[in-house]
Protein backbone atom coordinates (compact mmCIF):
# COMPACT_ATOMS: atom_id res chain seq x y z
CA UNK A 1 0.00 0.00 0.00
CA UNK A 2 1.38 3.57 -0.63
CA UNK A 3 1.89 5.98 1.92
CA UNK A 4 -0.39 8.32 1.75
CA UNK A 5 1.05 11.33 3.85
CA UNK A 6 3.74 11.13 0.84
CA UNK A 7 0.35 13.16 -1.50
CA UNK A 8 1.08 17.05 -0.84
CA UNK A 9 -1.47 18.01 -3.15
CA UNK A 10 -5.00 17.36 -4.72
CA UNK A 11 -3.93 15.98 -7.38
CA UNK A 12 -1.21 13.81 -5.55
CA UNK A 13 -4.28 12.09 -3.66
CA UNK A 14 -7.21 11.72 -6.15
CA UNK A 15 -3.88 9.46 -7.87
CA UNK A 16 -3.70 7.52 -4.79
CA UNK A 17 -5.50 4.22 -6.19
CA UNK A 18 -5.74 2.40 -2.40
CA UNK A 19 -6.51 5.33 -0.07
CA UNK A 20 -8.64 3.88 1.95
CA UNK A 21 -10.69 7.02 3.40
CA UNK A 22 -12.06 7.87 0.18
CA UNK A 23 -15.77 6.32 0.06
CA UNK A 24 -16.45 4.37 -2.72
CA UNK A 25 -18.24 5.89 -6.02
CA UNK A 26 -18.71 9.54 -5.07
CA UNK A 27 -15.02 10.96 -4.81
CA UNK A 28 -15.48 12.04 -0.90
CA UNK A 29 -14.06 10.73 1.84
CA UNK A 30 -15.90 8.55 4.09
CA UNK A 31 -17.08 10.10 7.13
CA UNK A 32 -16.09 9.71 11.12
CA UNK A 33 -18.72 7.83 12.39
CA UNK A 34 -18.23 5.16 9.17
CA UNK A 35 -14.79 5.36 9.44
CA UNK A 36 -15.13 4.37 12.85
CA UNK A 37 -17.37 1.29 12.42
CA UNK A 38 -14.60 0.01 9.65
CA UNK A 39 -11.73 -0.08 11.89
CA UNK A 40 -14.10 -1.25 14.94
CA UNK A 41 -14.80 -3.80 12.32
CA UNK A 42 -11.56 -4.76 11.33
CA UNK A 43 -10.94 -5.61 14.80
CA UNK A 44 -13.41 -7.70 15.44
CA UNK A 45 -12.84 -9.76 13.49
CA UNK A 46 -8.99 -10.21 13.80
CA UNK A 47 -9.37 -10.17 17.39
CA UNK A 48 -7.78 -7.30 18.27
CA UNK A 49 -8.20 -5.86 21.57
CA UNK A 50 -10.33 -2.74 21.57
CA UNK A 51 -9.57 -0.79 24.50
CA UNK A 52 -6.31 -1.19 26.06
CA UNK A 53 -6.17 -0.53 30.08
CA UNK A 54 -9.95 -1.06 30.52
CA UNK A 55 -10.36 -3.95 32.74
CA UNK A 56 -13.73 -5.15 34.09
CA UNK A 57 -16.06 -3.98 31.32
CA UNK A 58 -15.75 -7.13 28.99
CA UNK A 59 -19.13 -8.42 29.69
CA UNK A 60 -20.64 -5.29 30.67
CA UNK A 61 -19.99 -1.80 29.36
CA UNK A 62 -17.78 -3.09 26.35
CA UNK A 63 -20.65 -4.81 24.37
CA UNK A 64 -22.72 -1.81 24.96
CA UNK A 65 -20.11 0.50 23.69
CA UNK A 66 -20.05 -1.90 20.26
CA UNK A 67 -23.04 -1.68 19.59
CA UNK A 68 -23.01 2.00 19.75
CA UNK A 69 -20.07 2.31 17.31
CA UNK A 70 -21.49 -0.46 15.14
CA UNK A 71 -24.95 1.55 14.81
CA UNK A 72 -22.71 4.66 14.34
CA UNK A 73 -24.70 6.41 17.09
CA UNK A 74 -23.23 8.86 19.32
CA UNK A 75 -22.99 8.17 23.21
CA UNK A 76 -22.83 8.91 26.89
CA UNK A 77 -21.23 7.17 29.56
CA UNK A 78 -22.79 7.38 32.86
CA UNK A 79 -21.40 6.68 35.71
CA UNK A 80 -19.61 7.92 39.33
CA UNK A 81 -16.00 9.05 39.67
CA UNK A 82 -13.29 6.97 38.98
CA UNK A 83 -14.89 4.20 36.52
CA UNK A 84 -12.53 4.57 33.69
CA UNK A 85 -15.13 6.80 31.64
CA UNK A 86 -12.25 9.38 30.40
CA UNK A 87 -10.09 6.54 29.50
CA UNK A 88 -12.79 4.84 27.38
CA UNK A 89 -13.96 8.28 25.23
CA UNK A 90 -9.69 8.69 24.60
CA UNK A 91 -9.42 5.45 23.33
CA UNK A 92 -12.20 5.68 20.71
CA UNK A 93 -9.30 8.01 18.98
CA UNK A 94 -7.87 4.33 17.97
CA UNK A 95 -10.56 3.46 15.82
CA UNK A 96 -9.57 6.33 13.60
CA UNK A 97 -7.42 5.82 10.49
CA UNK A 98 -3.69 7.03 11.25
CA UNK A 99 -4.35 9.68 8.89
CA UNK A 100 -6.48 11.71 7.01
CA UNK A 101 -6.11 14.89 5.00
CA UNK A 102 -7.01 17.80 4.97
CA UNK A 103 -6.26 21.08 3.22
CA UNK A 104 -3.43 22.96 4.39
CA UNK A 105 -4.38 26.31 6.70
CA UNK A 106 -8.08 25.24 7.24
CA UNK A 107 -9.01 26.08 10.27
CA UNK A 108 -11.60 23.43 10.48
CA UNK A 109 -9.90 20.72 9.23
CA UNK A 110 -11.28 21.09 5.73
CA UNK A 111 -11.77 18.03 3.74
CA UNK A 112 -9.68 18.70 0.20
CA UNK A 113 -12.62 16.34 -1.45
CA UNK A 114 -15.16 17.90 0.19
CA UNK A 115 -14.82 21.16 1.71
CA UNK A 116 -17.70 22.94 4.30
CA UNK A 117 -16.41 26.30 4.95
CA UNK A 118 -16.00 29.22 2.94
CA UNK A 119 -11.99 29.44 3.34
CA UNK A 120 -11.95 25.88 1.55
CA UNK A 121 -13.84 26.19 -1.12
CA UNK A 122 -11.97 29.14 -2.15
CA UNK A 123 -8.79 27.64 -1.67
CA UNK A 124 -10.07 24.58 -4.03
CA UNK A 125 -11.53 27.27 -6.46
CA UNK A 126 -8.16 29.03 -6.22
CA UNK A 127 -5.88 25.99 -6.40
CA UNK A 128 -7.75 23.00 -8.21
CA UNK A 129 -5.35 20.04 -8.50
CA UNK A 130 -2.51 21.88 -7.01
CA UNK A 131 -4.47 22.16 -3.74
CA UNK A 132 -1.89 21.84 -0.43
CA UNK A 133 -2.59 19.28 1.66
CA UNK A 134 -1.70 18.01 5.02
CA UNK A 135 -2.04 14.91 6.75
CA UNK A 136 -3.85 14.46 10.56
CA UNK A 137 -2.69 12.25 12.69
CA UNK A 138 -5.16 10.01 14.73
CA UNK A 139 -3.80 11.48 17.81
CA UNK A 140 -4.75 15.05 16.85
CA UNK A 141 -8.60 14.04 16.16
CA UNK A 142 -9.42 13.96 19.51
CA UNK A 143 -10.97 17.32 21.26
CA UNK A 144 -11.53 16.85 24.88
CA UNK A 145 -13.65 19.88 26.93
CA UNK A 146 -14.57 19.33 30.63
CA UNK A 147 -17.61 21.26 31.20
CA UNK A 148 -17.55 23.85 33.71
CA UNK A 149 -20.39 26.65 34.14
CA UNK A 150 -18.90 29.16 32.80
CA UNK A 151 -18.38 27.55 28.97
CA UNK A 152 -20.65 29.75 27.03
CA UNK A 153 -22.17 28.66 23.45
CA UNK A 154 -18.75 31.21 21.91
CA UNK A 155 -16.14 28.43 23.99
CA UNK A 156 -18.06 25.30 21.65
CA UNK A 157 -19.50 26.68 18.57
CA UNK A 158 -18.33 30.02 18.11
CA UNK A 159 -18.82 33.77 17.53
CA UNK A 160 -18.61 36.61 15.14
CA UNK A 161 -15.04 38.43 15.05
CA UNK A 162 -15.10 41.88 14.17
CA UNK A 163 -12.00 42.48 13.98
CA UNK A 164 -11.28 39.85 11.67
CA UNK A 165 -14.03 41.06 9.83
CA UNK A 166 -12.96 44.79 9.71
CA UNK A 167 -9.09 42.94 8.59
CA UNK A 168 -10.92 40.93 5.94
CA UNK A 169 -13.48 43.80 5.10
CA UNK A 170 -16.08 41.69 5.30
CA UNK A 171 -19.78 41.98 6.61
CA UNK A 172 -20.44 40.47 10.01
CA UNK A 173 -22.83 38.27 8.49
CA UNK A 174 -19.67 36.77 6.04
CA UNK A 175 -18.83 32.91 7.52
CA UNK A 176 -15.22 34.43 6.65
CA UNK A 177 -15.41 36.89 10.04
CA UNK A 178 -16.51 34.01 12.03
CA UNK A 179 -14.14 33.31 14.92
CA UNK A 180 -14.51 29.01 15.15
CA UNK A 181 -15.56 27.32 18.36
CA UNK A 182 -13.84 23.65 20.18
CA UNK A 183 -16.53 22.09 17.96
CA UNK A 184 -16.08 22.91 14.18
CA UNK A 185 -12.45 22.46 15.07
CA UNK A 186 -13.15 19.22 15.84
CA UNK A 187 -14.34 18.66 12.71
CA UNK A 188 -13.45 15.08 10.84
CA UNK A 189 -12.39 13.69 14.46
CA UNK A 190 -14.32 13.12 17.75
CA UNK A 191 -15.68 15.85 20.16
CA UNK A 192 -15.23 14.50 23.95
CA UNK A 193 -17.43 16.49 26.22
CA UNK A 194 -16.56 15.11 30.13
CA UNK A 195 -19.19 16.27 33.00
CA UNK A 196 -22.16 17.19 30.30
CA UNK A 197 -24.45 17.75 33.28
CA UNK A 198 -21.80 21.17 34.42
CA UNK A 199 -22.73 22.86 30.69
CA UNK A 200 -25.27 25.22 31.54
CA UNK A 201 -29.00 24.80 30.15
CA UNK A 202 -28.53 27.04 27.12
CA UNK A 203 -25.16 26.00 26.32
CA UNK A 204 -26.52 22.50 25.93
CA UNK A 205 -29.17 23.77 24.17
CA UNK A 206 -26.75 24.62 20.98
CA UNK A 207 -26.18 21.25 20.67
CA UNK A 208 -29.07 20.09 19.71
CA UNK A 209 -28.63 20.91 15.97
CA UNK A 210 -25.22 19.30 15.86
CA UNK A 211 -26.49 15.96 16.85
CA UNK A 212 -29.82 16.01 15.05
CA UNK A 213 -28.71 17.76 11.62
CA UNK A 214 -25.48 17.19 12.33
CA UNK A 215 -24.86 21.03 11.62
CA UNK A 216 -24.16 24.25 13.50
CA UNK A 217 -25.44 27.53 13.43
CA UNK A 218 -23.06 30.99 14.95
CA UNK A 219 -24.01 33.80 16.29
CA UNK A 220 -28.24 33.32 14.68
CA UNK A 221 -26.87 34.57 11.13
CA UNK A 222 -27.60 32.07 8.22
CA UNK A 223 -24.63 30.46 7.92
CA UNK A 224 -24.88 26.49 8.55
CA UNK A 225 -21.68 24.34 8.66
CA UNK A 226 -22.30 20.94 8.50
CA UNK A 227 -19.78 19.06 10.40
CA UNK A 228 -18.20 15.95 10.38
CA UNK A 229 -17.75 15.13 13.94
CA UNK A 230 -18.43 11.87 16.47
CA UNK A 231 -19.72 13.47 19.60
CA UNK A 232 -18.99 11.19 23.27
CA UNK A 233 -19.88 12.29 26.32
CA UNK A 234 -19.66 11.38 30.28
CA UNK A 235 -21.18 12.20 33.03
CA UNK A 236 -22.24 11.58 36.76
CA UNK A 237 -25.21 10.18 37.91
CA UNK A 238 -25.05 12.68 40.78
CA UNK A 239 -24.81 15.88 38.82
CA UNK A 240 -27.83 15.61 37.87
CA UNK A 241 -29.12 16.73 41.18
CA UNK A 242 -26.02 18.25 42.84
CA UNK A 243 -24.92 20.96 40.07
CA UNK A 244 -26.90 20.20 37.50
CA UNK A 245 -28.53 18.22 34.99
CA UNK A 246 -28.83 16.98 31.43
CA UNK A 247 -31.70 18.78 29.69
CA UNK A 248 -34.25 16.50 28.59
CA UNK A 249 -34.69 17.19 24.49
CA UNK A 250 -30.50 16.63 24.84
CA UNK A 251 -30.73 13.34 26.22
CA UNK A 252 -33.34 12.50 23.68
CA UNK A 253 -31.00 13.41 21.11
CA UNK A 254 -28.06 11.02 22.83
CA UNK A 255 -27.95 8.07 20.95
CA UNK A 256 -27.01 5.60 23.51
CA UNK A 257 -26.95 5.89 27.62
CA UNK A 258 -23.99 3.51 28.56
CA UNK A 259 -23.80 2.53 32.93
CA UNK A 260 -20.04 2.31 33.58
CA UNK A 261 -19.65 1.15 37.23
CA UNK A 262 -16.90 -0.49 39.56
CA UNK A 263 -14.57 -3.30 39.39
CA UNK A 264 -17.15 -6.34 40.45
CA UNK A 265 -14.90 -8.49 42.08
CA UNK A 266 -12.47 -7.80 44.37
CA UNK A 267 -9.64 -9.82 41.97
CA UNK A 268 -10.59 -6.94 38.92
CA UNK A 269 -9.76 -4.29 40.88
CA UNK A 270 -6.67 -5.50 41.93
CA UNK A 271 -5.77 -5.88 38.24
CA UNK A 272 -6.70 -2.06 37.72
CA UNK A 273 -4.65 -1.36 40.95
CA UNK A 274 -1.71 -2.97 39.61
CA UNK A 275 -1.73 -1.67 35.86
CA UNK A 276 -2.35 1.94 37.41
CA UNK A 277 -0.52 2.29 40.74
CA UNK A 278 3.15 3.83 40.29
CA UNK A 279 5.41 0.97 42.34
CA UNK A 280 9.38 0.73 42.60
CA UNK A 281 10.92 -2.32 41.95
CA UNK A 282 13.02 -2.22 45.48
CA UNK A 283 8.94 -2.49 46.99
CA UNK A 284 7.10 -5.57 47.49
CA UNK A 285 3.67 -5.81 47.95
CA UNK A 286 2.98 -9.46 49.26
CA UNK A 287 -0.62 -11.20 47.92
CA UNK A 288 -2.21 -10.48 51.18
CA UNK A 289 -1.63 -6.70 51.31
CA UNK A 290 -2.41 -6.17 48.32
CA UNK A 291 -5.94 -7.74 48.37
CA UNK A 292 -5.97 -6.14 51.78
CA UNK A 293 -5.98 -2.51 49.77
CA UNK A 294 -8.46 -3.78 47.25
CA UNK A 295 -10.35 -4.80 49.85
CA UNK A 296 -10.81 -1.23 51.75
CA UNK A 297 -12.37 0.28 48.50
CA UNK A 298 -14.96 -2.43 48.71
CA UNK A 299 -15.78 -2.15 52.13
CA UNK A 300 -15.34 1.76 52.16
CA UNK A 301 -18.44 1.27 48.95
CA UNK A 302 -20.03 -0.59 51.42
CA UNK A 303 -20.01 1.43 54.84
CA UNK A 304 -23.42 3.29 55.14
CA UNK A 305 -21.14 6.34 56.68
CA UNK A 306 -20.06 6.79 53.47
CA UNK A 307 -22.69 8.59 50.76
CA UNK A 308 -23.66 6.56 47.92
CA UNK A 309 -24.24 9.02 45.65
CA UNK A 310 -20.79 10.05 45.40
CA UNK A 311 -18.99 6.90 45.04
CA UNK A 312 -15.63 5.50 45.90
CA UNK A 313 -13.04 5.83 43.63
CA UNK A 314 -11.02 3.59 41.61
CA UNK A 315 -8.10 6.15 42.26
CA UNK A 316 -8.43 5.33 46.44
CA UNK A 317 -6.99 1.79 45.87
CA UNK A 318 -4.63 3.11 43.39
CA UNK A 319 -3.39 6.21 45.77
CA UNK A 320 -3.10 3.74 48.83
CA UNK A 321 -0.90 1.17 46.87
CA UNK A 322 1.59 4.09 45.99
CA UNK A 323 1.04 5.70 49.57
CA UNK A 324 1.89 2.56 51.38
CA UNK A 325 4.76 1.34 49.48
CA UNK A 326 6.05 4.86 49.70
CA UNK A 327 6.05 4.19 53.51
CA UNK A 328 7.32 0.80 53.92
CA UNK A 329 10.34 2.32 51.46
CA UNK A 330 10.89 5.25 54.04
CA UNK A 331 11.27 2.71 56.43
CA UNK A 332 13.70 0.75 54.40
CA UNK A 333 16.11 4.26 53.65
CA UNK A 334 16.08 4.72 56.93
CA UNK A 335 17.46 1.34 57.80
CA UNK A 336 19.54 1.69 55.25
CA UNK A 337 17.92 -1.54 53.49
CA UNK A 338 17.67 -2.14 49.51
CA UNK A 339 14.04 -3.52 49.27
CA UNK A 340 11.07 -3.13 51.21
CA UNK A 341 7.80 -5.21 52.14
CA UNK A 342 4.52 -3.34 52.55
CA UNK A 343 2.92 -4.27 56.00
CA UNK A 344 -0.08 -3.50 57.45
CA UNK A 345 1.29 -0.93 59.34
CA UNK A 346 2.10 0.90 56.26
CA UNK A 347 -1.63 0.65 54.88
CA UNK A 348 -2.38 2.88 58.43
CA UNK A 349 -0.02 5.15 57.16
CA UNK A 350 -1.48 5.67 53.39
CA UNK A 351 -4.55 7.34 55.57
CA UNK A 352 -4.06 10.11 53.30
CA UNK A 353 -5.23 8.39 50.62
CA UNK A 354 -8.56 6.89 51.90
CA UNK A 355 -9.86 10.08 53.93
CA UNK A 356 -9.75 12.25 51.00
CA UNK A 357 -11.57 10.05 48.79
CA UNK A 358 -14.62 9.45 51.15
CA UNK A 359 -17.23 11.86 51.06
CA UNK A 360 -19.29 11.15 54.57
CA UNK A 361 -23.05 11.33 55.38
CA UNK A 362 -23.89 13.21 58.65
CA UNK A 363 -22.79 9.90 60.92
CA UNK A 364 -19.40 9.88 59.46
CA UNK A 365 -18.87 13.55 59.53
CA UNK A 366 -19.30 13.47 63.27
CA UNK A 367 -16.88 9.85 64.02
CA UNK A 368 -14.42 11.89 61.54
CA UNK A 369 -12.66 10.65 58.47
CA UNK A 370 -9.50 9.45 60.21
CA UNK A 371 -11.65 7.27 62.61
CA UNK A 372 -14.16 5.83 59.46
CA UNK A 373 -10.99 5.16 57.88
CA UNK A 374 -9.25 3.40 60.35
CA UNK A 375 -12.61 1.39 60.91
CA UNK A 376 -12.84 0.50 57.49
CA UNK A 377 -9.23 -0.78 56.98
CA UNK A 378 -10.14 -3.09 60.45
CA UNK A 379 -12.90 -4.54 58.36
CA UNK A 380 -11.51 -5.07 55.05
CA UNK A 381 -8.46 -6.85 57.28
CA UNK A 382 -10.99 -9.57 58.93
CA UNK A 383 -13.03 -9.62 55.43
CA UNK A 384 -9.63 -10.66 53.54
CA UNK A 385 -8.45 -13.14 56.23
CA UNK A 386 -11.51 -14.97 56.74
CA UNK A 387 -11.93 -15.09 52.70
CA UNK A 388 -8.30 -16.43 52.24
CA UNK A 389 -7.43 -17.44 55.40
CA UNK A 390 -10.17 -18.42 57.71
CA UNK A 391 -9.61 -22.00 57.79
CA UNK A 392 -5.91 -21.47 59.59
CA UNK A 393 -6.11 -23.04 63.18
CA UNK A 394 -5.97 -20.39 65.66
CA UNK A 395 -6.97 -21.30 68.74
CA UNK A 396 -3.65 -21.55 70.55
CA UNK A 397 -2.80 -17.98 69.52
CA UNK A 398 -6.13 -16.81 70.78
CA UNK A 399 -6.38 -18.77 74.19
CA UNK A 400 -2.33 -16.96 74.88
CA UNK A 401 -3.69 -13.75 74.32
CA UNK A 402 -6.79 -14.85 76.77
CA UNK A 403 -4.96 -15.31 79.31
CA UNK A 404 -3.81 -11.79 78.85
CA UNK A 405 -0.75 -11.95 77.11
CA UNK A 406 0.84 -9.06 75.48
CA UNK A 407 2.39 -8.90 72.35
CA UNK A 408 5.05 -6.51 70.68
CA UNK A 409 6.10 -6.50 66.97
CA UNK A 410 9.41 -4.58 66.52
CA UNK A 411 8.42 -1.93 63.52
CA UNK A 412 12.20 -1.37 62.83
CA UNK A 413 15.41 -3.56 63.10
CA UNK A 414 16.03 -6.57 61.12
CA UNK A 415 13.11 -8.71 59.97
CA UNK A 416 15.19 -11.53 61.09
CA UNK A 417 15.05 -10.22 64.43
CA UNK A 418 11.12 -9.52 64.04
CA UNK A 419 10.43 -12.93 62.93
CA UNK A 420 11.91 -14.54 65.48
CA UNK A 421 10.31 -12.61 67.91
CA UNK A 422 7.01 -13.93 66.75
CA UNK A 423 7.39 -17.32 68.17
CA UNK A 424 6.73 -15.96 71.47
CA UNK A 425 2.90 -16.05 70.05
CA UNK A 426 2.19 -20.06 70.10
CA UNK A 427 1.60 -20.85 66.63
CA UNK A 428 2.32 -17.49 65.08
CA UNK A 429 5.27 -18.03 63.40
CA UNK A 430 4.15 -21.09 61.79
CA UNK A 431 1.12 -19.52 60.56
CA UNK A 432 3.01 -16.53 58.89
CA UNK A 433 5.43 -19.16 56.84
CA UNK A 434 1.99 -20.70 55.44
CA UNK A 435 0.29 -16.75 54.90
CA UNK A 436 3.35 -16.06 53.43
CA UNK A 437 4.26 -18.79 50.90
CA UNK A 438 7.94 -17.54 50.82
CA UNK A 439 11.06 -18.26 52.79
CA UNK A 440 11.85 -14.37 52.89
CA UNK A 441 12.03 -13.08 56.62
CA UNK A 442 9.99 -9.55 55.62
CA UNK A 443 7.46 -11.26 53.75
CA UNK A 444 6.61 -13.22 56.74
CA UNK A 445 7.00 -10.85 59.40
CA UNK A 446 4.25 -8.57 56.94
CA UNK A 447 2.39 -11.72 57.22
CA UNK A 448 2.57 -12.09 61.20
CA UNK A 449 1.30 -8.46 61.25
CA UNK A 450 -1.61 -9.37 58.81
CA UNK A 451 -2.51 -12.34 60.74
CA UNK A 452 -2.74 -10.64 64.39
CA UNK A 453 -4.45 -7.69 61.77
CA UNK A 454 -7.03 -9.95 60.41
CA UNK A 455 -8.00 -11.67 63.27
CA UNK A 456 -8.38 -8.27 64.93
CA UNK A 457 -10.97 -7.72 62.28
CA UNK A 458 -12.63 -10.41 63.12
CA UNK A 459 -13.14 -9.25 66.76
CA UNK A 460 -11.05 -11.71 67.97
CA UNK A 461 -8.71 -9.73 69.50
CA UNK A 462 -7.71 -6.28 70.69
CA UNK A 463 -5.32 -3.80 69.59
CA UNK A 464 -4.28 -0.10 71.55
CA UNK A 465 -4.43 2.62 69.85
CA UNK A 466 -2.09 4.55 71.73
CA UNK A 467 0.61 2.99 70.02
CA UNK A 468 0.03 4.65 66.25
CA UNK A 469 2.17 7.63 67.37
CA UNK A 470 5.15 5.33 68.12
CA UNK A 471 6.00 3.04 65.17
CA UNK A 472 8.56 1.47 66.43
CA UNK A 473 6.46 -1.58 67.76
CA UNK A 474 3.45 -3.07 67.70
CA UNK A 475 1.36 -4.26 70.19
CA UNK A 476 -0.91 -7.39 70.40
CA UNK A 477 -3.75 -8.62 73.45
CA UNK A 478 -7.06 -10.94 74.03
CA UNK A 479 -10.42 -9.21 73.51
CA UNK A 480 -10.10 -8.98 77.24
CA UNK A 481 -7.52 -7.01 78.52
CA UNK A 482 -4.87 -7.89 75.93
CA UNK A 483 -3.61 -5.27 73.31
CA UNK A 484 -2.48 -5.69 69.46
CA UNK A 485 -1.66 -2.86 67.20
Amino acid sequence: MADHTQARTLAELLALPDYVGRAPFDGKSRRVQDEVRANLTRKLRSGEPLFPGVVGYDDTVVPQLINALLARQNFILLGLRGQAKSRILRAITDLLDEHVPAIEGSEINDDPLNPIGAEGRAMLETHGLELPIRWIPRSERYVEKLATPDVTVADLIGDVDPIKAARLGTALGDVRSMHFGLLPRANRGVFAVNELADLSPKVQVALFNILQEGDVQIKGYPIRLELDVMLVFSANPEDYTARGKIVTPLKDRIGSEIRTHYPTSVELGMDITRQEAYQTENVTVPPFIAELIEEIAFQAREDGRVDKLSGVSQRLPISLMEVSGANAEARALREGQDTAVVRVSDVYAGLPAITGKLELEYEGELKGADTVAREVIRKAAGQVYARRYGSLDTRNLEKWFEEGHVFRLPQVGAAKAALQSTREVPGLFELAGEVAASSDDAVRVSAAEFILEGLYGRKKLSRAEETYAAPEQETAGARRGGRWN
